[in-house]
């Protein structure tokens, strides 16, 4: 059975001041991302597809994909602004690409089964890739009829030392469905030491539980997405800033009633890089992983 996990890679790392997916944090070079697929592999998972800039193929190639030739398919799908649905154009002031929903919908033509969503810059932890495979494995056919999941994090574990967070904050119903999620674009710990969304003052447990854009979803998505898009485009289109995020497409969904999400438990560690003072931090995580046996000391040299 096919199991696909889609990299989001086409983030230019504007507040971290460069293209932090390639960063070398592991000891033997290894990327955030390479521990993702690695995880992944190890998970059963067996194609992996990457959205970048197309202006980035080249140095990718050789780079990323090179070191896991003969180890797992891959593909790459490009996320462009001036990649629309027909019928939209792209205005000239535009800067940055649409979002992560715009991110997953581009991945259409190349992937061809169940699939799990991450970022390239966030380090998810194996159970996590475990959980999902096991949730991807029940379905039948790449169709998951609405059925999706969610791996949630809570929100204390998932903060930076170093600057305020966007986190999309979940709230749960029976059997750990997700109700709802809301994004908060500014988090933060206030000088009391709670945690605070600062665009709207609301205050947020340590436990509260958040999407770290780790998503299980089936082909029927991209349908879903394709009509979100369009409608989204209809109404932001002329803001150079709107951004379609992938959060909002789920909300939308689960307000309708065409579909629902299973909110995934592991104890996976999590943490990323969103600012480049996290670097040192994320690099010491990975070496006491490696030091208690969780990864060899070279991911590539491993069976």
């Amino acid at each position: 059975m096919k199991r696909i996990l889609l990299i989001l890679a086409a983030g230019m790392g504007s507040r971290y001041g460069g293209m932090k997916q390639l960063d070398h944090l592991g000891p033997s070079g290894e990327t955030i991302m390479d521990y993702s697929v690695y995880d992944a592999i190890q998970s059963g998972f067996n194609k992996v597809v990457f959205v970048i800039r197309k202006g980035f193929a080249d140095d990718f190639r050789k780079k990323v994909l090179n070191k896991w030739e003969g180890k797992v398919e891959t593909a790459l799908a490009f996320q462009e602004i001036n990649m629309l649905p027909d019928g939209f154009t792209s205005p000239d002031n535009r800067e940055k690409p649409w979002g992560t929903g715009h991110a997953i919908w581009v991945a259409g033509q190349v992937t061809d089964g169940p699939f799990a969503v991450i970022n390239a810059d966030d380090f998810y932890g194996r159970e996590a890739f475990e959980v999902m495979a096991e949730y991807l494995s029940k379905n039948s056919g790449g169709n998951l009829n609405g059925q999706y999941a969610m791996c949630g994090y809570q929100l204390a574990n998932t903060l930076s030392d170093h600057g305020r967070v966007s986190r999309g904050v979940c709230l749960l119903g029976q059997d750990r469905k997700l109700k709802k999620i809301t994004e908060h674009t500014d988090i933060g710990r206030g000088t009391d030491g709670h945690i605070v969304s600062h665009h709207d003052g609301t205050t947020l447990g340590d436990d509260t539980m958040v999407s770290m854009n780790f998503w299980g979803f089936g082909t029927d998505m991209f349908s879903h997405l394709e009509e979100k898009l369009r409608t989204f485009l209809s109404r932001h289109i002329d803001q150079p800033k709107s951004e379609f995020y992938i959060p909002m497409v789920v909300d939308d969904l689960i307000k309708e009633g065409k579909a629902s999400v299973k909110v995934l438990q592991s104890k996976a560690r999590w943490f990323g890089v969103t600012y480049k003072e996290d670097k040192d931090v994320a690099a010491a995580s990975l070496r006491k992983l490696v030091k208690e046996g969780v990864y060899p000391e070279n991911i590539w040299f491993t069976d």
